[in-house]
């Protein structure tokens, strides 16, 4: 019986989201061959709640709870953190520091992930292809003209270190760019401001699956919602269908670009990356290397399309993290 911290909450706005994910991983991995303890991260504390309620804070010189007279130490480290420390590196380099595996990819790849502009920069390299964009520091002059003139209208603007559509607007006049602009800093000191791109929407999964990197199918997203916010994701204003309504072409040249992108970051466990077709061309928007696992989560359901339970989708994540 293997000892599995599941590690959920976090330091941003997707604390409650990521609660959820973690409540969904506890709830179903197989009983007979791990022990899941589902631990609760935040600025303040690090901690373990009993079927008593009984609260145990984690000893973080070695990531280790003490219960009485009982020490456990954890075989594996199941991240379901959505956004900071799980999702931007620091947990995977402090955890690798002590030598615990875990499962979601090595500390760079999860800053460059979580780092919109800096993810885009690096890929546009590799052929990989995105909206026009704008880039903006707090305490930065806002020039609207400039950005106007690069990217157009509408146009999105994103916080640049943010997850479940936290931070973000869609912006038709010139006029509104301060507002959508200091809703962004909200989240973030560090602004992307996109193009539009007209087009089908698309998300699709690439996770490492019994020691085998496995493209799942993918999502068309379509929203009531003036785009895919923090309601078409979470409170039913959307309708994810899977697999995609696309041409066979459009796949084809999705799954080639969702891997590419998977073996040139060298990505490890989960991945959910989101695109916009142009023609037959799919654009990137982001990449997630700790997606949601809630009842309303994409990669849960490719990942049943696919023929995986969600007990298998988490066993093989643990036993690729061990090996």
């Amino acid at each position: 019986m293997k000892n599995i911290a599941v590690i959920m909450g976090g330091f941003t706005s997707e604390f409650t989201i990521s609660l959820k994910s973690g409540a969904v991983v506890v709830n179903n991995l197989d009983p007979k061959k791990y022990r899941a303890f589902p631990i609760i991260i935040t600025k303040d504390r690090w901690y373990y709640t009993d079927q008593d309620q009984q609260q145990y804070d984690i000893d973080k010189s070695d990531f280790s709870l003490h219960i009485g007279s009982k020490n456990y130490h954890f075989d594996c480290v199941f991240n379901a953190i959505h956004g900071s420390p799980g999702e931007d590196g620091l947990i995977q380099a402090y955890l690798k520091l002590l030598g615990i595996p875990q499962t979601a990819c090595d500390y760079y790849q999860a800053a460059l992930t979580y780092n919109k502009r800096d993810l885009l920069r690096v890929l546009k390299a590799y052929g990989i292809k995105s909206a026009a964009s704008y880039y903006l520091n707090k305490g930065d002059k806002i020039d609207t003209t400039a950005i106007i003139k690069t990217v157009g209208l509408p146009c999105f603007v994103k916080a640049n270190k943010s997850g479940s559509s936290y931070g973000i607007s869609k912006v038709y006049n010139e006029n509104e760019l301060p507002a959508a602009i200091e809703n962004s800093f909200q989240e973030d000191d560090e602004l992307l401001i996109e193009s539009h791109l007209e087009g089908t929407e698309v998300s699709i999964g690439v996770i490492s699956f019994n020691g085998s990197t496995k493209i799942l199918p993918a999502t068309e997203i379509i929203t009531t919602n003036d785009f895919f916010d923090y309601e078409a994701k979470y409170e039913g204003k959307s309708e994810e269908i899977t697999p995609a309504r696309i041409s066979d072409q459009q796949l084809k040249n999705l799954r080639a670009t969702a891997k590419k992108i998977y073996e040139v970051l060298k990505l490890k466990g989960f991945s959910r990356s989101e695109f916009i077709f142009q023609g037959d061309e799919p654009y990137l928007l982001e990449v997630n290397t700790t997606p949601g696992m809630t009842n309303e989560s994409l990669l849960p359901m490719q990942a049943k399309e696919a023929g995986i339970s969600l007990e298998e989708l988490f066993s093989s994540a643990i036993e690729n993290a061990l090996d």
